[in-house]
C-alpha cells in the first residue's frame, strides 16, 4: 500500500485528518492533494465530501500562501470568492485549523515621537475621523524604526491616503529627519499626479496631512514644502496615539507582519523586504476593512468606475 493511499485510508475509515496523518508521516499536505487529484474517482476510496474537502483544502492552502500568512479566515473568504469558491467563514476556518494554518496577528509598537516645543502648533483637522468621501482629502503619516543585525536602524516614513488606505509614499532613509519626512510626502504628491493635481485655491479645501506633533513634522524645511504642494498639516494631541490611529494601524500591521518575521543583514536587505511588502503586499493586496474588504488599489480602482470623483 502507498503512503499516500494509507493517508486516505485512515480518513475513510477512521476520519483521522488528512493533515495530522501527513505530518505524522513528515510528507506535506499539498503532496497528498496532488495525488488524490490523480487519483481520480476509480480508486473508491474517497467520497464526493472528502474530494470536495481536499480540494477546498488545496485552494485555502494556496491562497494562505498567495497571501504570505498573514490572512485569516474573514480575509481568505473574499480571496477564495473572487476564484468562484461559495464558501462561508466556518468552513475557511475548520479548512485553516485542520492544515494548521494560523495567519500573523497584529500587537502594538513604540513611537518616535520626540517634540519640539517651540515649533509652530496646527490644530487638530481630524479628531479621530478616519474616513474620506474621495482621495486626496485626508493623508496620514508616521514614522518608524527598522532594526538590523549590522546594528545599524533604518527608518521609514509613510504618506497614507484615508479615502483606501493606500500608501501614497514610503521613504526610507537612515535619519528620522524632516529630510525623510519631506522625501515621502514628495512621494505622494507624485502618486497622486503631481501638485497640480492635488492643489485647491481654496484653503479650507487643501488636502489634510495628520501626524504626531513630532519635530520631523514642524520642521521649517517640512511645514514649507507643506504650504508650497497645497497641503494643510494636522496634528493630534502629545501622547496620544489614538489620535493618529490609521497610520499607527499601518505599522503595527508592518512590525508584526513583516519585522517580526524576519532579520535583516544590513539596511540594504531591510529596504527590498519592506519596500516589497509595502508597494507588492500592502497597496495591491492586503485586503482593508475600510476599503469594503478590498486592497487599496483594487477599491480605488472599482470606485473610479462608478465615482468620477474618485479617479
Amino acid at each position: 500500500m502507498s503512503v499516500a493511499r494509507f493517508i486516505a485510508d485512515q480518513r475513510t475509515k477512521y476520519r483521522v485528518p488528512h493533515a495530522f496523518t501527513c505530518v505524522l508521516l513528515g510528507v506535506s499536505v499539498s503532496w497528498f492533494y496532488k495525488w488524490i487529484a490523480r487519483a481520480g474517482n476509480a480508486d473508491g476510496l474517497h467520497t464526493d465530501t472528502d474530494r470536495r474537502r481536499a480540494q477546498l483544502d488545496a485552494a485555502v492552502a494556496s491562497a494562505f500562501t498567495a497571501a504570505r500568512g498573514l490572512h485569516g479566515s474573514p480575509r481568505l473568504i473574499a480571496d477564495l470568492r473572487d476564484l468562484g469558491w461559495e464558501v462561508s467563514e466556518k468552513t475557511v476556518a475548520d479548512s485553516m485549523r485542520r492544515q494548521g494554518l494560523v495567519a500573523r496577528r497584529i500587537k502594538r509598537r513604540n513611537g518616535l515621537t520626540k517634540q519640539d516645543k517651540t515649533a509652530p502648533k496646527f490644530p487638530d483637522l481630524v479628531k479621530r475621523d478616519f474616513t474620506a468621501a474621495a482621495p486626496n482629502l485626508k493623508w496620514v503619516g508616521d514614522m518608524t524604526e527598522i532594526p538590523t543585525e549590522c546594528g545599524q536602524k533604518l527608518y521609514l516614513a509613510t504618506v497614507i491616503d484615508l479615502y483606501s488606505r493606500r500608501l501614497l509614499g514610503a521613504a526610507m532613509g537612515l535619519h528620522p529627519d524632516a529630510e525623510l519626512a519631506c522625501a515621502a510626502i514628495t512621494m505622494a504628491v507624485a502618486a497622486r499626479g503631481g501638485r497640480q493635481a492635488i492643489w485647491r485655491d481654496e484653503e479650507s479645501e487643501r488636502v489634510i496631512f495628520h501626524t504626531d506633533r513630532g519635530s520631523t513634522y514642524t520642521a521649517k524645511a517640512f511645514t514649507t514644502l507643506c504650504r508650497t504642494v497645497g497641503i494643510r498639516q494636522s496634528m493630534g494631541r502629545v501622547g496620544s496615539c489614538f489620535d493618529n490611529a490609521a497610520a499607527e494601524a499601518f505599522f503595527s500591521s508592518l512590525e508584526w507582519e513583516v519585522l517580526s518575521r524576519n532579520q535583516f543583514r544590513d539596511t540594504f536587505h531591510a529596504q527590498a523586504v519592506v519596500i516589497d511588502w509595502c508597494y507588492t503586499f500592502y497597496n495591491h493586496q492586503r485586503r482593508h476593512s475600510a476599503a469594503d474588504g478590498l486592497s487599496p488599489v483594487n477599491y480605488e480602482i472599482r470606485e473610479s468606475k462608478t465615482k468620477p470623483e474618485a479617479a
